[in-house]
């Protein structure tokens, strides 16, 4: 699959800042498939997407054999992309998630503003409007997102986590330091320094604040009904890429 909708005009629908600029055209991966390293294109960029059961890439000790179904967005883009804040917030923590096939360098943010508030509220509404994953329908009137079945939407905040990043990133970060909207917050790592992987950016959301720097990028079958009512759809924030 193809797209060809700027990040700039895509988010621009959504009230937030492009996270990542992904340009006119790019590809949308299908990993059900399985998943081939060598045929990831980061030039033209590569989306992967939500709530997708990837076959044949968790195979690390980290994953357990069980988990491979994917509950965030991932931007396969160059490593040195930068990544930008998609509203005001603060940095709640950070860490090197530096097990094999773990995150690498990983900052989890926090955001609250006006344009979050409308998100939750649109959540809300649109709670049981079809799974993150469909294409093609089950839209709500007045957006063009979709939820994810069931969403626990009792939060008054929006927590992302930005994953495989360089290390440079951490370089300088405080907890609790504050983030404007369109600031550069990290940018994307190297195979060496993400946890293995073709360089790219996890982003996840949640409706409640992690423990840690930390969540489960990946859940198994029988953990993702749980999953997707405090893992929304990035699509949310991001705009819509498939």
């Amino acid at each position: 699959m193809t797209g060809n909708v700027s990040a700039q005009n895509r988010s621009g629908g959504t009230g937030f800042h492009p996270l990542v600029e992904m340009g006119d055209h790019f590809r949308v991966l299908d990993l059900e498939r399985g998943y081939h390293p060598a045929a990831i294109s980061l030039d033209p960029p590569s989306i992967g997407r939500y709530n997708e059961k990837r076959r044949g890439m968790y195979t690390t000790d980290l994953f357990g054999g069980v988990r491979n179904i994917h509950v965030g967005l991932d931007f396969w883009v160059p490593p040195g992309t930068p990544v930008y804040a998609f509203d005001d917030g603060d940095v709640l923590f950070f860490r090197n998630n530096d097990h094999p096939g773990d995150y690498g360098p990983t900052v989890v943010t926090r955001h609250s503003g006006p344009e979050v508030q409308k998100l939750l509220k649109m959540l809300q509404h649109a709670t049981g409007s079809g799974s993150g994953s469909d294409s093609g329908s089950g839209s709500k009137p007045d957006t063009d997102f979709y939820s994810s079945p069931d969403t626990d939407t009792t939060s008054d905040a929006l927590y992302a986590l930005h994953g495989h990043l360089s290390r440079d990133t951490l370089s300088g970060l405080v907890d609790g330091m504050p983030l404007k909207r369109g600031q550069v917050i990290a940018t994307v790592g190297t195979e060496h320094e993400n946890g293995g992987w073709v360089p790219h950016l996890h982003f996840q959301l949640a409706l409640h604040p992690p423990k840690e720097p930390d969540m489960p990028g990946v859940v198994s079958e029988a953990d993702l009904p749980e999953a997707l009512k405090h893992y929304p759809d990035p699509q949310w924030v991001t705009g819509r890429y498939y």
